[in-house]
This record gives structure tokens, C-alpha cells and sequence, in this order.
């Protein structure tokens, strides 16, 4: 009796264990990290990547003139270590969340103290700082978010999202 019951025990794990993979395989928006380290300290972006899936993504899926959450899921949240300049905004050490205000032409990164909330969560009244972020269309389309960094030197990079025929940037400095 006893050698049954841990052979159900194992199967059940088994199962449990098969039914993780799944469904990690299976995720809409799998989790992402962007990280960069300015002055020797660290700055990490942690944020979910939504697929294209033969969606209409701008001025679709991420309407104009409202605010995204900018990714999937939870909010995506930056946390530094040390002050930043963020397009021309001070940004001291802490956690942030970052949001987006697209539009046709033009971009804006929204900074907001607000932090730990789902993505559709935004509070204006804790916004930190609303700053423009270049916009340029792509040769070829990008299928999942991504956000990365292009270092510039020692304590500078671009901050990048990449998104179907659209990329943004916005350079950070650290002070």
C-alpha cells in the first residue's frame, strides 16, 4: 500500500511539474528584465513582453493619446540605485514605475512613484516626470516588446523599447 501511495505521490509531481512548463511555454507576455550598470551600480527595468500576433499595435493595441502601461500584466517598474537625469528630469535612487503617452508623432516616458500595482493602475498625481522620447520607425518589424539598453560611456546610455515598426529612445545620465 505504502509503495502505491508514493507512486501517486511522484505522478502528481510529475503532473504539477509538466503543467509549469506548460503553461511558462504558453505565456501571452513572458517576463523580461533590461539592465545597465552606470558609475558601477546597477539599473534594472523589469517589465512583460506582449507579442504582435497579427495585431495592429499602434494606435491599436496601444492607443494614441492615452496612457500604456508600457509591456503586459504588472507594471513595469524601473529601480536604480543611484540619482539619474532621465531626458532632462532628476530621477534620485528608488523604484519607479515607467508608463508611456503615445501619439502619432511624438512620444512622452512617464516616470510615476507609484510602485507595485498592475499596469493599468496609473495615478497621474504620482507622477514624477513626464519627459519626450525619440521616435523612429524601423526597417523591420520587432514581434515581442523588448527594452533594452545602448550604453554610452561609463555613466551614460539610451534607454530603448522596440515594438512591431517602432522604436523609442530616451538618454539617462547618471549624476
Amino acid at each position: 500500500m505504502q509503495l502505491n501511495v508514493r507512486h501517486m505521490q511522484l505522478a502528481i509531481a510529475a503532473v504539477a511539474v509538466a503543467l509549469c512548463a506548460h503553461a511558462q511555454e504558453n505565456m501571452q507576455s513572458p517576463a523580461g528584465t533590461a539592465d545597465v550598470t552606470l558609475k558601477g551600480k546597477q539599473i534594472s527595468i523589469t517589465y512583460n513582453r506582449p507579442y504582435v500576433r497579427g495585431r495592429k499595435i499602434m494606435g491599436g493595441l496601444v492607443p494614441y493619446g492615452q496612457v500604456w502601461r508600457t509591456g503586459a500584466n504588472a507594471a513595469t517598474s524601473l529601480t536604480t540605485s543611484l540619482n539619474l537625469t532621465i531626458g532632462g528630469a532628476s530621477v534620485p535612487a528608488g523604484k519607479y514605475t515607467l508608463y508611456t503617452l503615445p501619439s502619432e508623432s511624438t512620444w512622452k516616458l512617464i516616470i510615476n512613484k507609484q510602485t507595485g500595482q498592475w499596469g493599468t493602475e496609473y495615478d497621474q498625481a504620482q507622477d514624477l516626470a513626464r519627459v519626450d522620447m525619440q521616435k523612429e520607425k524601423l526597417s523591420s518589424p520587432v514581434e515581442e516588446f523588448t527594452i533594452s539598453w545602448k550604453k554610452k560611456g561609463d555613466d551614460s546610455a539610451d534607454l530603448v523599447m522596440e515594438w512591431e515598426t517602432t522604436r523609442l529612445t530616451v538618454p539617462v545620465h547618471a549624476r
